[in-house]
């Protein structure tokens, strides 16, 4: 992929806008008027996993959606920057330079640990911690040997800079593509899974992938999810193979203000399967009450 050329044809690439921010060059997408909606999408991901979620929220609130550093179309100003708290640390400086003060942050897999770390660093309007909303969120360690296993594996294949270009040639093939993402329990259209296959042959966005990975610890979020203030709404798809059903209830569980919404029939990448219903979840988590 190449990013200059290709991202006239990205999806909602009219709303996309490029904000250097130290460390980053950000590649964001804006729209809409209300209330502020942060987006942040998972490991490997982009913006373009919300394209048909962006549109439904933007009824009612602005929205904003993030390429975490490296990924999609955001270009990394330093590599050590990648993982979960300093990435969290980089948006909310994106986000003081530019004024914005969300009320909600709405995270997928691992965008829902970067969006509660965030939630610790910014402010809503009312000076309250913004609600957090986990799609699938990614808050827990990797079981057993993976534990030790990946990071070190990641660590590894971001030393060697041929990795990235073998790995993003050998996974761009679309029927690859196809068995990663079945393999989380979710069913794309062949336009969601040719927009993954583009990413995936991306060597940069590999290397920022595999970096994150590498650097990724979520122990000291852990510990800290009960003196997390903001209002946590979890969304478990039944079918998510990749993050299951139990880490959401694990988490919630030792979180001061959070419960669960069960979704039945989706997987991994609910949101694009189904965004319209995503959007309804959302909208009921905005409007919910607050909990004591």
């Amino acid at each position: 992929m190449d990013r200059e050329r290709d991202l006239p044809t990205w999806p909602l690439h009219a709303l996309s806008r490029t904000m250097r921010v130290r460390p980053h060059d950000w590649h964001v997408q804006q729209t809409g008027e209300g209330p502020l909606l942060v987006l942040l999408h998972g490991a490997g991901g982009s913006t373009h996993s919300f394209r048909d979620l962006i549109p439904l929220l933007a009824d009612t609130h602005r929205v904003v959606a993030i390429d975490l550093p490296g990924q999609g179309f955001s270009r990394m100003g330093t590599k050590a920057r990648c993982s979960l708290r300093h990435m969290a640390e980089d948006i909310a400086a994106l986000c003081a330079d530019r004024g914005w003060q969300p009320a909600a942050i709405i995270g997928h897999s691992a965008g829902g640990a970067i969006a509660l770390r965030l939630s610790q660093m910014v402010t809503a309007p009312d000076g309250a911690a913004p609600r957090v909303i986990g799609l699938n969120a990614a808050l827990a360690p990797f079981d057993g040997v993976a534990g030790w296993l990946f990071p070190v594996l990641a660590k590894l294949l971001v030393l060697n800079p041929l990795v990235p270009k073998l790995f993003s040639l050998t996974s761009g093939n679309p029927a690859r593509v196809r068995q990663l993402i079945e393999g989380t329990g979710s069913s794309l259209s062949d336009e969601g899974l040719a927009l993954y296959t583009r990413l995936i042959g991306d060597r940069d966005h590999v290397d920022a992938t595999l970096r994150m990975m590498a650097q990724w610890h979520l122990d000291a979020l852990l510990k800290d999810l009960p003196r997390l203030t903001a209002e946590v709404t979890l969304v478990a798809a039944d079918g998510d193979r990749a993050v299951p059903p139990a880490t959401s209830v694990r988490a919630a569980a030792h979180m001061p203000r959070a419960h669960v919404v069960h979704l039945a029939g989706l997987g991994h990448l609910a949101h694009e399967e189904d965004p319209a219903r995503l959007a309804g979840v959302i909208r009921d988590a905005l409007d919910a009450p607050s909990r004591a």
